[in-house]
């Protein structure tokens, strides 16, 4: 079997390349939004609020999602949470061309608000996108459909940040990108049609569906008492929850490396080509022997990277340093994606991913709002030293209290 097989696949290419085309829009709305709230705010707490203002909907809505991923058609549930992500784009399109008549009057209000309904999006299609991917692929070829997810993912948040910045600099404007994200979340829409239903099978048909909160506790249950799912998950939320200094770029971009929009988005899209180098590698060599000791040591070097990055004033040892952060995040990805799809049954995928969500949901949207909120209190580059240390505390207490996943291996 090459690494190519798996591409061979209709569905999954068809899945592929929507997911592709959404993400490349989700990235550059994310890095847009950025850009102009801190136009608009002038505040780095602004920045923490845009992951707080996702997050929150997202929390309420992502374990519901993944009861609703595993009794209804997966492909129903993309297709309408795409064509809604399209809508939201398309409004944020409207107050940025209108600033006249919303902006001026409201200031970053509308734009907190829609964000928000991204996040309640995002509960329904995150558990939804994870647990139907697994369902169209033979099993043998999991990593490697993992692996070529991982690395569309990123190819996307490279491209997405570096257009948004240089749409933003060129129009000295955000409603070009927003367009575009609109016209791409339509694109990625049309490849999820081609692409067959799957029926969601139970392990016993005949059995009654369990009411939802007995669900969600079963798929609590599940992975609670899984030492390896839960060790992976924690180690993940907590690094990138002190580590991640994403939210912070926009006062990087501007206050400590003094770039524009355009700098910014190279800022930004760093970390995707750092992981998309570490992809193309994992496509060759996955992460199967001693792949729990990769993990933990691809966490701490994410910290030190981060570490690095806070101290840095120049701007291109600064790009090196976010793209470290990408090379050594990716594993984790790969490997965590690998560890939820082989010790789950596919009739619970669903709540798992939604569990899995939660996680790395919390980790990005309160990681930004703990960002934020610690850069207001510490300043900007302490905060971000501080985050970096606070994820090599977490590798080691994880190395010490969980001795399963340390010693995973996946062969």
């Amino acid at each position: 079997m090459t690494a190519y097989d798996v591409l061979r696949i209709p569905d999954y290419r068809n899945y592929l390349i929507a997911r592709t085309l959404t993400t490349l829009g989700i990235n550059m709305l994310g890095t847009t939004v950025g850009w102009q709230i801190y136009e608009i705010t002038q505040d780095t707490l602004s920045l923490g609020l845009i992951g707080l203002a996702e997050f929150l909907p997202f929390l309420l809505l992502t374990l519901v999602g993944g009861y609703i991923a595993d009794l209804f058609d997966r492909r129903s549930i993309m297709i309408t949470c795409i064509a809604l992500y399209s809508l939201c784009a398309a409004s944020l399109f409207y107050i940025s061309w209108n600033t006249s008549l919303v902006l001026d009057t409201y200031g970053a209000t509308p734009i907190y608000f829609i964000i928000g309904l991204t996040g309640l999006i995002r509960g329904f299609l995150s558990p939804a996108q994870t647990a139907f991917a697994a369902q169209l692929i033979p099993a043998p070829m999991l990593t490697s459909a993992i692996t070529w997810s991982t690395m569309s993912w990123h190819l996307s948040s490279i491209g997405g940040p570096a257009i948004g910045g240089l749409l933003c600099a060129f129009n000295k404007s955000a409603w070009p990108s927003y367009a575009i994200t609109s016209v791409l979340a339509v694109a990625g829409f049309m490849f999820i049609l081609l692409i067959s239903s799957k029926h969601v099978a139970r392990q016993d048909s005949s059995a009654p569906r369990e009411p939802f909160f007995a669900a969600v506790r079963t798929g609590l249950r599940f992975v609670f008492s899984n030492q390896v799912i839960l060790g992976g998950l924690a180690l993940d939320m907590f690094a990138v929850l002190f580590g991640g200094a994403v939210a912070l770029l926009p006062a990087f971009a501007k206050d400590v490396l003094h770039v524009g929009p355009e700098g910014f988005g190279a800022l930004r899209a760093a970390p995707a080509v750092g992981a998309l180098v570490m992809a193309w590698i994992l496509a060759y060599r996955p992460p199967a022997q001693k792949a729990g000791l990769f993990l933990m040591l691809s966490v701490a070097g994410f910290g030190v990277c981060t570490l690095l990055f806070a101290i840095s004033t120049h701007f291109w040892f600064s790009l090196l340093m976010l793209a470290g952060t990408g090379f050594f995040d990716n594993v984790s990805m790969v490997v965590r994606g690998t560890i939820i799809q082989k010790f789950t049954p596919n009739e619970m995928r669903g709540r798992v991913s939604a569990v899995n969500s939660l996680f790395i949901g919390s980790s990005n949207e309160l990681g930004a709002f703990e960002s934020g909120f610690a850069a207001r209190l510490m300043g900007l580059v302490p905060s971000v030293i501080f985050g970096g240390a606070m994820t090599l505390v977490v590798v080691a207490t994880t190395w010490w209290k969980a001795p399963k996943l340390r010693d995973l291996d996946l062969r």
